[in-house]
Order: C-alpha cells, then structure tokens, then sequence
C-alpha cells in the first residue's frame, strides 16, 4: 500500500459516507469526502487524490457521470465504483471505460481493501513533473495563469534570478513560494522581503547585515537576511523602490556571491537564489535614474507577469469558496459559503486590489455574516467598504508627493530652482520627481489655466 494514500470518497449516503471514510482512515488512508459528483469536482481543484472511490447511484451526476469527468480533467487517476444495484452488464461496461474496479454492496471490507491497493499499487505515482504540491498555494483554473505556472515550473529547475512583474496585491509572493518549492533548494530557507518598507539604513542592515558599532545603535552583530537565506531563496519584494545606494551594494553581492555585513572588513560566501518582484515600471524608473540599467539585467534573467484579478475573473468563485472556508475555520465554523448572487457579485466585481482585495473584502463578509450562507448585500456592502478604505502605504505617500509639489510649484509660480530649494532637493532629482508625477513646471506660471492648477 502506498503510504498515507489519499482517497477521495463520494456518496449522497451520510451515513454511509461516514462509515466508509471511518474505515479507510482506521487503514491509514487519508480520505476526502463528498456527498455528490459535483463537490468531488470542486475538491478536485483544491487536492489531486491518488484513487477516487464513488457510488454509482447519485442524484444529479451519477458514479459513471462522474467517472468520466474525472478522465477528462485527471486522466489515468484511478476510480472505483460502488454499487448496490451490481450487475454483470454493468461491471462488463464500467471496466471497459476504464473504471479500475465495480463492486457490489454491501461490500466486503477485505474485498474493498483488496482492490483499493491493487488500484494504487498498478497505478504508478504522480511523476515530479505531475506533482502539484508545489502549487499548492495558488489556486487558479484560469489558462492564463496555468501559462505562467508552466513557465515559473521551467525556470524553477535553473537557478536564474526571475522577475515577478504584477499590480500590487496580484500574488507575486506567493508565486515566488512556488518557485522556490518546486526548485532544488526547497529544503532551504525561503526569506522575502518589502525593499519598499524600511528607510535606507534598515534596509542595508536588514538585507546586508551589521558589524557590532557599525552605527549607533548597533549594539551587536546582525546576521542579514542574504546569510540568513544561504542554500535557500531570498524574495526582493518592490525591488524598484529600493534606493540607488542599496542597488550599487545589491550588484556587488550578485556578481561576487559574497555579502559583507555594514562595518565590517570581512565578506562571506553565500548561495542564495534571487526572485525579486515590482508593480513599478522599471523601464521608466531606469530612464529616470532611479534604477540601475546593470542590476535590472542581472535580476531579469526571466520575466513572469502575473495577470491582475480582472483579467482573470473565472478564478474569482474559486478563490472566494477557497477563502470563505478558510476564514470560516478560524471564526465561524457554521458559515458554508456564499449565495450565487453574491458568487455573481464578486465574479463581477473589477478588484483594483486584486486577490489581496478579494482576501479583505471575504474576512469581512465571514465576521459580519450571522447566516451560513453569505447574501449578496453582505457582499456589497463589504465591497463599498473596501472602495473607502484607507489607501495602501505605497499609494498614500504617492498621493502625498504629488499634492506637496503642487503646493510648492504653486508657492513658486513654476520656478524649479525656487521649488527645488523648498524642497531640499537638487534640481535634477526635483525634475524627476516631478516626472514622476508627470506635472509640468510651465502649467503654474502665472496666467497657466490647467487641471493641476486646481489640485492641492
């Protein structure tokens, strides 16, 4: 027998459903269960089991229905079939399909037993190519993502840098997980990292690690995140906003595999593969000056752009059943899931905030709900609450820089030397800045009639 052999097990018989899984499990078997062919289905998208064990007679979709929707979607997994309405015709029938067994009810124990490890010793096991527990995390039946899976499964194998481009919120960490899980160094830590959250000194000793009195404060020695994560992967999350300085550093310790802590005159080996993910446009970033054209070569060995939720709303249902039984574990066990109106609601929803949005906007409808299935109003209003929330970090200080040099621009009259002065920034990175936010100096002389004009 296949050690800890995971059976899926479909019957619309509560009783018998329970009684069998008990059985299996006392062999050692870890079973999933279903009470119809359609909710066999749905589990399917979630785990692969190694056999499926259904009853014929169902309501809806029947054990044969079933049989062949699983050949469609997993062929060569293996399937027995129940039955208490056994027949030869049938068994002839079943088996040429396919069907690996068809026994009669009420079945005996040993017989059952018998044919489940005959099915899982004849049928040979998931090959690393088909393993999927890799991905486990990532939950998806959208072609698009499945391209971008097959290609972050190639490149996981080699130990090229990889570059996760997406909008913010689109999973590019959970992605970069994937990789690193399907990758040769899984065994290995995995470490990820927001280069966008820390200021510049924390983040140099975070990722770099420090020397006892490299600066004030620094009362011992700091092992960095790159030792930390030696044999593993380290994840540059909003790489594109790590500052220039850190970048010049970053290079270094890619081309020479070695990282030398701050304050410290002596460099240390390390094997870490880098994955580095941004929602920036490093291309423009690069024109600007903001990035070096250098470390973006060595970091964007290969691409992978994951699609916004938008462009794939067919893993909206999906994700939202994913997540309301996940949500509804940890605070509400009798919550079961959502009506299909408020299914359609979210289906149809644009989520600017992507999976995270979608994430939120479950956990609020799960602690609000006092049904166990969750309403469509529940799910509006949740979505109407999302729209008023507080913007991202990222997006409020982009909203702040933009109105602080309006008011100083408009303070100045258009005078960028003036402006610069205000702001305490040199020209050239005013202008910048300035670009950025793509506002143009000559719209705030005096007389200028423009859009910018009325924003502050």
């Amino acid at each position: 027998m296949k050690h800890a052999a995971h059976i899926l097990l479909v019957d619309d018989d509560p009783s018998l459903l329970k009684l069998l899984g008990m059985r299996l499990e006392s062999r050692g078997y870890r079973v999933t269960t279903a009470d119809n062919g359609r909710q066999a289905l749905e589990s399917l998208e979630q785990t692969r089991p190694d056999l499926v064990l259904s009853d014929l007679r169902m309501d809806e979709m029947d054990g044969m229905a079933l049989f062949q929707q699983l050949q469609k979607r997993v062929p060569g997994l293996p399937v027995i079939i129940l039955t208490a309405h056994g027949s030869i015709p049938d068994a002839v029938s079943a088996t040429r399909q396919g069907v690996f067994s068809f026994l009669t009810k009420p079945v005996d124990r040993d017989e059952l037993f018998a044919a489940i490890d005959d099915a899982l010793t004849q049928t040979p096991g998931p090959s690393v190519e088909a393993d999927d527990a890799w991905r486990s995390a990532i939950i998806t039946r959208s072609p698009h993502m499945e391209r971008v899976l097959e290609q972050a499964r190639m490149v996981a194998g080699s130990d090229v840098s990889v570059l996760v481009t997406g909008a913010s919120g689109s999973g590019k960490e959970l992605l970069a997980s994937a990789i690193h899980q399907a990758s040769s160094r899984a065994g290995k830590p995995f470490i990820a990292i927001n280069c966008g959250a820390l200021p510049e000194q924390l983040l140099e000793s975070e990722l770099f690690g420090h020397a006892k009195g490299a600066f004030t404060g620094a009362i011992s020695q700091h092992e960095g995140l790159f030792q930390a994560a030696d044999g593993g992967t380290l994840f540059l999350d909003e790489i594109g906003d790590m500052p220039l300085p850190l970048q010049v550093k970053l290079l270094r310790v890619l081309q020479d595999h070695q990282v030398r802590p701050l304050g410290s005159t002596t460099s240390i080996p390390i094997d870490v593969r880098i994955i580095s993910a941004t929602h920036r446009d490093l291309d423009k970033a690069m024109a600007e000056g903001d990035f070096r054209e250098d470390l973006y070569y060595r970091l964007n060995v290969v691409n992978l752009r994951l699609p916004p939720l938008k462009e794939r709303a067919e893993d909206v249902p999906l994700l939202a059943k994913h997540l309301v039984t996940q949500a509804a574990a940890r605070h509400k066990p009798f919550v079961k899931g959502f009506s299909s109106e408020a299914l359609n609601l979210l289906a149809s929803s644009a989520w600017p905030g992507n999976v995270r949005q979608l994430v939120n906007v479950v956990e609020q409808c799960v602690a609000l709900t006092s049904s166990p299935i969750i309403p469509e109003a529940l799910v509006s209003q949740a979505l109407a609450a999302e729209e008023n929330a507080l913007p991202s970090f990222n997006d409020a200080r982009a909203g702040f820089e933009r109105s602080y040099l309006i008011k100083v621009l408009k303070i100045t009259e258009g005078n960028v030397t003036q402006a610069a002065r205000i702001a305490g920034r040199n020209r050239t990175d005013f202008y910048k800045l300035l670009g950025r936010h793509s506002l143009e100096p000559g719209s705030f002389k005096p007389g200028a009639d423009t859009e910018e004009l009325s924003q502050a």
